[in-house]
């Protein structure tokens, strides 16, 4: 075992000595679902749902932007590559525009489209059109103008009936004219007209719905909305209909000498006579069921965005197998829970509504993060199990996880394989009832272990609530309908167990339930204040500090109750709330907000996600707010918060988001139980590093003393956690000169010390 730390502790050294000058955010997105797609004469450029990445077809090269790059979190509706200004261009369903710099990687923003006083449905971008330093940008309501030089915002087209919105699904440029493809109709202008903002500039070729309108070659080319191919004839000035498409188009593109079309299951190329070459559908990708979204061309080499499997290449002269050029991620960026260890990182992607209500199920399957990079594990897998809703690792074996179902019940995993799924034919789970003795639902949902090594199970909307799965693998029920108000109606969230074996359970209806089964005691807390003082009874969440508080999160705002060891020692147990000085006035701690999760770093600070409001970092009595992070102060690609978890070793802060996951990396670890693993790093400290030097591996309140080679004191602090910091400054009054630098570590009582040394070099 001391082995295996040993190993871990030198392989952690050499992961932060390459990463000293990341920023302290990371990003872990999903690259799966391709929305746009773009190319140069090397490089392919593609849009996942809010973030992007390139593929260098002559290197390999993949590179990745996110929001910890300046992206935004919202869903992206288009995509462009200038090649002329190498800036790649993205368009999002809320308006919002994003110019990202290809030569230094810097993203800038545009608000322009977003504060046009219009109705905030109709904002979103659907393509873009580059002419002579424009561009062309078709919308919801209309054609913005943007010029690519100065990077200012032009004229606005309306071209609806009396000059009102209408939706832009395309432009082309054909003949000295502007063509547009909207859902009234194809209308086109003269492109050298200076007055195009007034909409009687505009003449309807033809009626109709079309989405897709472009130049090809000599010709201009249009698809309606139910996929008929039609080509324009200047000598009639129409449109006439030359094929027909078996699916609507999704995506067209000119590029290469190649006519591009994409439809749900297919992908057409035709040469500049308009005959088709090459046709790939979908089912001939037998790895799995993919839809597609877009495609492109660069030498002989289609790709092809996809719904489910990000993007596939192929060659276009040869039919041949098709091969994966996305960036490793999770299958989803809308986790909905998860947990770490100090190795891996298990998500699940299944979810229920505020009302527990897992239906439309979910066929997600579930995926590893650890330093091999991502497994995904999809739902062929995992036994066809539905909607999985948590996962609990083993913490006496890391290679043994249970997945939760909120449907199907629950999924054993081992040795990163799903071996087994416990249901009602084989455990001691049980169906609810209610809808039918035939009809077979198993809502599991929180598990925990207990120091034993059982592993405690809660199932909704049953009588027998309350399972615990033994290590000799018998299954034992508790009946809940003594202490739930109706335990058919019943819903179970969180379950924690604290270091009295009390299991503390969160519910929809009644609050938190505890539970000892030395005594075989049930008590709760609900609302009212001779019942417990809850804000609501909808407990989402719930988590025992370092101090034995628990911490309770309701749909209604937040709670603490001083000691878990009132179980045993009190009647009726009672939550505080926090009071804290708002602008000299007592305010209570996130009053009335949907706190969603809570999770206790290695000093004892807790971080608690919301449901709308971001993520707070408050100080452990939760007198003290350090951060409130939101999409509009960090890299959250959502305010809306699922889950969060903590690697105890390294202090990263996982954040699931609705819209993507990233991570903090903080410096709060938890404590160990020596000294004998403590550390330094960087060490050395260079020139052009700007961070803190950390002093990892510390008992807690340990005593940490910094001195110069002269034995002159420059820092001293006593351990919250793991993990100290050092600014190298001398008590913050100045940084301190090159030299050694030498670290005293004792212990709280003094019976453990450790001497490190570490390096700065001016």
């Amino acid at each position: 075992m001391k082995n295996n730390s040993f190993y871990f502790l030198m392989l952690l050294l050499m992961q932060i000595s390459f990463a000293q000058n990341k920023p302290v955010w990371q990003g872990y997105f999903s690259y799966n679902e391709i929305k746009g797609i773009s190319e140069s004469a090397t490089t392919v450029f593609a849009a996942s749902e809010n973030a992007l990445f390139s593929k260098n077809s002559t290197t390999n090269l993949l590179k990745t932007t996110n929001t910890i790059d300046g992206l935004s979190g919202q869903t992206i509706s288009a995509l462009y590559h200038s090649v002329k200004y190498n800036k790649t261009i993205v368009g999002y369903k809320d308006g919002l525009l994003i110019l990202v710099n290809e030569n230094d990687g810097t993203v800038k923003k545009f608000v322009d489209i977003i504060t046009k006083q219009l109705p905030s449905e109709i904002k979103k971008i659907n393509h873009f059109l580059e002419y002579e330093g424009f561009l062309y940008i078709s919308c919801d309501f209309g054609i913005v103008q943007f010029n690519l030089n100065t990077q200012q915002f032009g004229d606005t087209y309306f071209m609806g009936a009396n000059g009102l919105e209408t939706k832009v699904n395309q432009t082309a440029i054909y003949n000295g004219f502007i063509y547009a493809a909207t859902d009234n109709g194809i209308r086109s202008a003269a492109i050298e007209n200076q007055n195009l903002i007034d909409f009687n500039q505009w003449t309807t070729i033809i009626t109709g719905i079309w989405i897709k309108v472009i130049a090809f070659g000599s010709d201009l080319y249009a698809i309606n909305n139910v996929g008929n191919i039609h080509k324009f004839n200047l000598v009639s000035n129409n449109f006439i209909a030359i094929t027909q498409l078996p699916q609507p188009a999704l995506d067209t593109r000119f590029t290469s000498g190649y006519f591009i079309v994409t439809t749900l299951n297919n992908v057409y190329v035709y040469n500049n006579e308009m005959v088709l070459i090459r046709q790939i559908k979908s089912n001939q990708v037998l790895q799995s069921t993919v839809t597609f979204t877009c495609a492109t061309i660069i030498g002989d080499t289609v790709f092809i965005g996809t719904k489910e499997e990000g993007m596939l290449t192929t060659p276009l002269s040869t039919v041949a197998a098709f091969e994966n050029s996305t960036p490793s991620g999770p299958s989803r960026n809308n986790i909905f829970s998860f947990q770490a260890t100090s190795k891996s990182l298990w998500t699940v992607y299944g979810d229920y509504s505020v009302d527990y209500n897992p239906y439309p199920l979910d066929n997600y399957g579930l995926s590893k993060f650890s330093e091999k990079g991502w497994l995904n594990i999809p739902y062929q897998k995992v036994f066809n199990a539905k909607s999985i809703s948590s996962v609990t690792i083993n913490p006496n074996n890391e290679n043994q996880v249970y997945a939760s179902s909120f449907f199907s019940g629950l999924l054993k995993i081992e040795n990163d394989e799903p071996t087994i799924l416990y249901n009602q034919t084989n455990s001691g789970l049980e169906s609810l009832t209610f809808a039918g003795a035939n009809y077979i639902d198993i809502r599991v949902n929180g598990t925990a272990f207990d120091k034993s090594g059982n592993l405690w199970v809660t199932t909704s909307r049953i009588i027998n609530g309350l399972k615990v799965l033994k290590t000799n693998g018998q299954w034992q029920s508790y009946a809940m309908d003594g202490i739930l108000d109706s335990a058919i109606d019943n819903n179970f969230g969180a379950i924690v167990i604290d270091k009295n074996g009390t299991k503390w359970l969160a519910t929809s209806l009644d609050g938190v339930v505890a539970f000892n089964e030395s005594n075989n005691k049930f008590k709760k807390i609900t609302m009212g204040s001779d019942t417990g003082n809850l804000p609501a009874v909808n407990v989402r969440t719930i988590a025992v500090d370092n101090k034995n508080q628990l911490w309770i999160g309701t749909m209604k705002g937040l709670r603490v109750l001083p000691n878990v060891g009132s179980f045993q020692t009190e009647g009726q147990m009672t939550a505080k709330p926090i009071i804290i000085l708002e602008d000299g006035l007592a305010q209570e701690l996130l009053y009335e907000q949907f706190v969603t999760s809570i999770a206790v770093d290695g000093a004892n600070n807790k971080w608690i996600g919301t449901a709308d409001s971001g993520v707070f970092l408050v100080s452990p009595n939760g007198q003290e707010t350090k951060y409130h992070f939101t999409i509009n102060n960090s890299p959250l690609p959502s305010n809306t918060i699922n889950a969060i978890t903590i690697n105890s070793v390294t202090g990263e802060v996982f954040i699931a988001t609705a819209k993507g996951l990233i991570s903090f990396k903080g410096t709060a670890t938890a404590a160990n139980d020596d000294l004998s693993n403590a550390y330094v790093y960087p060490n050395p400290v260079r020139p052009e590093y700007t961070g803190t030097v950390k002093i990892a591996g510390l008992l807690d309140k340990a005593n940490v003393k910094i001195t110069d080679i002269g034995g002159n004191l420059v820092y001293e602090t006593t351990a919250q956690g793991g993990t100290i910091e050092w600014d190298t400054t001398a008590f913050g009054k100045y940084k301190v000169a090159t030299g050694v630098y030498m670290i005293f570590i004792s212990a709280q009582d003094g019976a453990e010390t450790k001497v490190k040394k570490v390096m700065i070099i001016r």
